[in-house]
């Protein structure tokens, strides 16, 4: 079998973004594959821009999407809802041409610093995901509370069992994708 294309989504542009961390943990968690984190600094999505042509960079995001085997979103939580930087994104690729998200194995993951660990955002992602056709995985919930005391300095989780959970979850991901 060839080598999967795992495709990643942060729903924070911050550098030191827990998100990110959340997401390259599960992405090294998933094993082999040939791994992108998707570049969701868009414009904001806007008809009258779309009349003009999509955004190349948006067209790249939808691109990478269609060709990716497996993806992973970990999104933050913003005031009790999904970040603005992924709904943007969704909104653009959802404009784009054909149904990039159909059928793609999807793993929705989140961190917060709150003691649900973004488990409004959780629900609200997969929801944005549904007319999207995404295949969204009925995993239990990876959520990360207090995620402000749950990274080591070099971006491990340092709770065994938030990592026995993302490593559960990224591997039904792996599985699923594969059996496609």
């Amino acid at each position: 079998m060839s080598t999967p294309k795992l495709l990643g989504l942060s729903g924070s542009l911050r550098s030191g973004s827990f998100n990110t961390m959340l997401l390259k943990a599960a992405m090294t968690s998933f094993g082999e594959a040939d791994t992108t984190i998707g570049d969701l600094e868009l414009p904001l999505y806007d008809g009258d821009l779309e009349a003009e042509g999509i955004p190349a960079k948006v067209s790249k995001l939808a691109e990478q999407i269609a060709a990716a085997d497996a993806i992973i979103i970990a999104n933050p939580e913003y005031n009790k809802g999904i970040s603005g930087v992924l709904k943007n994104a969704l909104d653009w690729v959802s404009r784009t041409p054909g149904s990039a998200f159909r059928g793609k194995p999807t793993l929705v993951i989140g961190a917060a610093a709150g003691r649900t660990g973004g488990e409004t955002s959780y629900y609200m992602t997969r929801n944005c995901l549904a007319p999207l056709g995404a295949a969204v995985l009925a995993t239990p919930a990876v959520l990360i509370a207090a995620v402000h005391t749950e990274f080591n300095e070099d971006g491990t989780l340092k709770s065994e069992r938030y990592q026995e959970g993302l490593d559960a979850a990224v591997a039904t991901l792996r599985t699923v994708s594969e059996s496609r």
